[in-house]
């Protein structure tokens, strides 16, 4: 991990679990806030799909997958670094049902980490996926905005915030073509937008949320649009 990650993140861990491995509570003689062990074991993401992250064999990396070429999403990339798997979907439920600042930093942390130089300098904006004011107001916590807000900080890149037109069912339970019929036009932008900009979330299942908010941005004025996320759902377990 570079140094300029180290310095603007690893001081936050330091000081909410000092001295520990945030994994395996093994004792550390100092920086960075978990073992070797833990960190290469995790659910990277190393081989996905350009398009929209989603894993694919070894055999296939650096190819677009077999949806994202019969129809590509509204983004032009996606860069999500880690697979929601293991201790990652467990940190991912205690940041999103739980509201834990603690392992919202860790998830912050592991997407710093994972993503590339280029990406970190690329967007002019960031636009977390918002959630509808009704559902906000009855979790009292919105993980998407509170990951871009710090993420902003990091990069020096300011936040556009879109709007959540309509309360759409659950996407539980739908499978891709459902989840962009129930998402389309649910998303809305009420000032223009640079021309790159990245879009954020903690977690990207089929990436129909994604998609339906890249096409509002692209309404607004965005040429260029990323998909962020931490952690990317595998084929199968949508």
């Amino acid at each position: 991990m570079s140094t300029f990650w180290r310095i603007k993140v690893d001081g936050w861990l330091g000081r909410a679990l000092p001295g520990r491995c945030v994994f395996c509570l093994t004792p550390l003689p100092g920086e960075p806030p978990w073992c070797e062990a833990c960190f290469s074991e995790l659910p990277w993401n190393l081989s996905a799909c350009p398009g929209c992250a989603e894993p694919q064999p070894l055999a296939a990396r650096g190819r677009r997958c077999g949806h994202c070429l019969r129809r590509p999403p509204g983004f032009d990339r996606a860069w999500v670094p880690l697979r929601y798997d293991a201790e990652v979907a467990g940190l991912v439920q205690r940041f999103k049902f739980d509201a834990s600042p603690r392992a919202g930093r860790v998830l912050l942390e592991l997407m710093a980490a994972g993503l590339p130089a280029e990406a970190r300098g690329w967007p002019e904006a960031l636009v977390p996926v918002p959630l509808h004011p009704r559902r906000a107001r009855e979790r009292g916590f919105d993980q998407a905005r509170w990951l871009s807000e710090r993420l902003g900080r990091l990069l020096g890149c300011p936040l556009v915030l879109a709007q959540r037109t309509r309360d759409t069912r659950t996407q539980r339970g739908l499978d891709r073509g459902e989840r962009r019929r129930n998402l389309r036009g649910a998303f809305r932008l009420t000032s223009g937008l640079p021309g790159r900009v990245a879009l954020v979330d903690d977690v990207m299942t089929t990436g129909a949320t994604l998609d339906a908010l890249a096409v509002a941005c692209r309404q607004a004025g965005a040429e260029e649009v990323q998909a962020w996320a931490v952690a990317r759902t595998p084929a199968g377990r949508h």
